[in-house]
């Protein structure tokens, strides 16, 4: 049997007020076992994980690696809004005239992360 991704692990300041961030905009909990002040953090989600780990370092540079986000009961443009309202920063909107496209946004800390269309809005445009 093949590897499964157990966690994606991100760097960061404050893993647990991060944490909350992203369960918030995964409709997700952190774990029972983490609290402020600790070193790291747990998203758990029905797929993959997301562990949060302090850093002494800020970042720096774009992100080698990203999540991209598809929105399962609300629409592309529902769901940026919504996450703007949670505190995500806009940083580069793809979309386009015929529907299609993406936008790229910055978390609390920073990293960023990107809102597709949802699967109902990807069937309209087939």
């Amino acid at each position: 049997m093949a590897s499964l991704v157990r966690h994606m692990t991100i760097d960061c300041a404050d893993a647990y007020r991060l944490a909350q961030f992203w369960a918030e905009v995964l409709d997700a909990k952190v774990s029972d076992d983490d609290n402020p002040g600790d070193p790291e953090a747990l998203v758990q989600t029905a797929g993959a994980g997301l562990l949060f780990i302090q850093v002494p370092e800020g970042k720096a540079v774009k992100n080698r690696a990203h999540l991209d986000l598809q929105p399962q009961d609300r629409t592309r443009d529902e769901e940026v809004e919504r996450l703007l309202a949670l505190g995500a920063t806009l940083q580069g909107d793809h979309r386009t005239p015929d529907g299609k496209g993406w936008v790229t946004l910055l978390d609390i800390e920073g990293n960023e992360f990107c809102v597709e269309r949802s699967e109902a809005e990807r069937a309209a445009t087939a």
